[in-house]
């Protein structure tokens, strides 16, 4: 292990993926469950994502269709983006008392992570800096951590527009960006 490795790659990973489509997902199933639970689940997946870029890397993005991963990510987004509009029609006592699932929300988050980063940049990225340092273990600590940063940088804002939108409005509006980032992936489809 190397961390002059480890601590190049940490900067390139983090601004990589700051403005990444994960980190509005993770930000918005925040305002849905446990902050900490969303964490768990986005981190996992993070894990799961660096460690095929660091041992397989770009060779798996060749065999899977890009297409096909963007379809399986838009119809992920819009089944997210139906509940949560559903969820935001429903009275505010109602919500108020219903309390999210901790494995519930940590296998949703788990889930839209996984198939979101699924030959993303930051995981192309990964793969090219193991591949260009020689050091698969260096890159993928240092592209863990960022990712973790950013996900808890993600969780965080959304606990915190909790506190100052209603539920309602906030499930209504997180539907109104799962949409949006369902559209994204058709349009990454065909570009």
């Amino acid at each position: 292990m190397n961390p002059f490795i480890t601590l190049a790659v940490f900067p390139v990973i983090f601004l990589g993926e700051l403005p990444d489509k994960t980190m509005f997902a993770s930000l918005v199933l925040a305002t849905r469950g446990k902050a900490s639970h969303v964490w768990l689940g986005a981190a996992g997946a993070f894990v799961v994502h660096v460690v095929i870029a660091t041992t397989i890397g770009v060779a798996l993005f060749h065999i899977v269709p890009k297409r096909v991963l963007e379809g399986i990510i838009a119809a992920m987004f819009l089944f997210g983006a139906f509940f949560a509009w559903r969820e935001g029609n429903r009275d505010e006592d109602h919500l108020a008392r219903e309390e999210a699932s901790k494995h519930g929300v940590m296998a949703t988050a788990f889930i839209v992570v996984f198939l979101a980063e699924w030959g993303d940049l930051t995981q192309i990225l990964t793969a090219n800096l193991a591949a260009r340092y020689h050091s698969p273990l260096s890159v993928g600590i240092g592209s863990t951590l960022a990712l973790w940063s950013v996900a808890a940088i993600a969780v965080a804002s959304g606990k915190t527009l909790i506190r100052h939108i209603n539920v309602a409005t906030i499930r209504k509006i997180t539907a109104g960006v799962l949409v949006l980032l369902a559209a994204y992936s058709v349009w990454e489809i065909f570009h």
